[in-house]
């Protein structure tokens, strides 16, 4: 009963409901318009075959009178099986027709009558039904002329038995069709409310059953799978990224807590108290660092929009970035170059974000290439991509890690005692997702050469803006 009331309450069996209702009344209305213009047209097709009969014996009486007139009428009785005719006398007596007595029943103002005769055919007597007009005629005469019909009122009642029936018909297949699609579709929805329910319930790794019709319910469910993959990907990252906070911070947090403990305990000078003063804040400004480009991290990914949308010429960029870090370079004894036209390689995207990222990949590359070494930056456009490059040839990154080196807090174990969160690369990844770039990161033979492929756009740029900082 409980399933029944839910197949009742569907939007599935209202939406059958509905079109049933819509079809009923088309049909009925159909099927009125049929039994109309079936019954109209018989009817004044016998009212004419009747009016063409009394003008042609009308003729006939103003040539010969009232012994043509019961001549005619004698011969068509007895040849006409759906004519009626009777012509009576002035004192009511019968002279010729087919018709045993005359009709009772009323008639209106032009003599039209519809009446009972009684139509014998051998020993068998049949009750029908008739209409005639009756004409008076001069001296006391009265004359009927009808038409047998019986067949007009069998026509009838069979439209309106089939308009009964295909009424009750439609009523019947469309409550049951409306039950069985209801069944159907609800059977789909509990299936995906019952996945949703264990999703909801934890296990992340459920999804929306599909059916593979292609229709709307499967659309959804291809649309709500995707979204939980995705789901399922960021509570797998911000897992990943709280096991790492606590594993990563939990040293500096460790070290900043040990050094003001000594630095109580101790009896130093004022400069003992500075110098570990002067540690701890070093040590929080690299914490704040961390968290801040954690931030940056999620308000990217997060970006609804996007960002902005200007045309920039990476080739201005890289000028830009190779400028700012050529006394970094220098300093750690490597080359810095660049190779990039201006105009070559030009994108729609945010100028900073693109110089924040840019600047994230060189510093990356200063701080692994050993002395000696050389970096080169560029740009380039190729087959409809504008595409920015870094290559170094210091140690490289093996290939099954050059996907991990862009998940935040991934460091190799080979760089452990370096510097940094482990946040640079994943800032640059942030942004390429932002603009809808793929970032390849390949063996550069020696060293490691890590490409941002975004779509060119062919516009001018636009002026130059200051890049930002990188982030460790």
């Amino acid at each position: 009963m409980e399933n029944l009331r839910s197949l009742l309450r569907s939007t599935a069996f209202r939406l059958a409901a509905f079109y049933l209702l819509i079809f009923g009344v088309s049909s009925a209305c159909l099927l009125t318009v049929v039994y109309w213009r079936s019954t109209v047209f018989t009817a004044q097709q016998i009212d004419e075959t009747i009016a063409a009969e009394i003008q042609g014996l009308q003729e006939r009486y103003r040539l010969l009178g009232i012994p043509g007139l019961t001549q005619i009428i004698a011969e068509r009785s007895r040849r006409q099986s759906q004519s009626l005719y009777l012509l009576v006398g002035p004192q009511g007596q019968r002279l010729a027709g087919n018709v045993d007595g005359w009709p009772t029943s009323e008639r209106d103002s032009e003599g039209w009558s519809d009446f009972d005769f009684i139509l014998t055919v051998g020993e068998d007597r049949e009750r029908r039904k008739a209409r005639g007009r009756i004409m008076s005629i001069v001296g006391g005469f009265s004359l009927l002329v009808g038409r047998d019909v019986q067949q007009r009122q069998d026509l009838v009642r069979l439209i309106e038995s089939a308009f009964w029936w295909a009424t009750a018909g439609i009523l019947a297949l469309g409550l049951v069709g409306g039950l069985l699609i209801s069944r159907q579709t609800l059977r789909r929805i509990d299936a995906m409310a019952d996945a949703s329910a264990e999703i909801m319930g934890g296990d992340l790794s459920r999804r929306v059953p599909q059916d593979g019709s292609g229709d709307e319910l499967d659309r959804l469910a291809e649309s709500l799978n995707a979204m939980l993959d995705r789901i399922e990907n960021l509570m797998t990252a911000v897992r990943q990224v709280s096991d790492n906070i606590a594993h990563d911070l939990r040293t500096p947090l460790n070290r900043l807590r040990a050094r003001a403990e000594v630095a109580l305990m101790a009896e130093s000078d004022v400069e003992a108290y500075r110098e570990a003063l002067e540690r701890t804040l070093s040590d929080a400004d690299s914490l704040l660092g961390t968290f801040n480009a954690l931030l940056d991290i999620a308000r990217l990914e997060g970006a609804a929009d996007g960002g902005p949308r200007d045309p920039v010429d990476l080739a201005e960029v890289v000028e830009d970035i190779v400028e700012l870090y050529d006394p970094v370079a220098e300093e750690a004894g490597i080359e810095l170059f660049k190779d990039a036209d201006a105009g070559g390689a030009v994108v729609l995207g945010d100028r900073r974000l693109l110089a924040q990222a840019l600047a994230n990949l060189v510093d990356n590359a200063i701080k692994y290439t050993p002395t000696g070494g050389h970096v080169r930056v560029g740009s380039l456009e190729l087959a409809g991509k504008a595409i920015l490059i870094v290559q170094d040839d210091g140690p490289g990154v093996p290939e099954k890690e050059r996907k991990r080196i862009f998940d935040r807090f991934v460091r190799l174990e080979a760089d452990r005692g370096r510097p940094g969160s482990g946040l640079g690369l994943s800032l640059v990844r942030a942004v390429a997702n932002m603009h809808g770039a793929e970032i390849v990161a390949e063996d550069a033979e020696p060293g490691l050469r890590i490409s941002i492929v975004l779509p060119a756009a062919k516009t001018a740029a636009t002026p130059k803006a200051k890049p930002a900082r990188a982030a460790e």
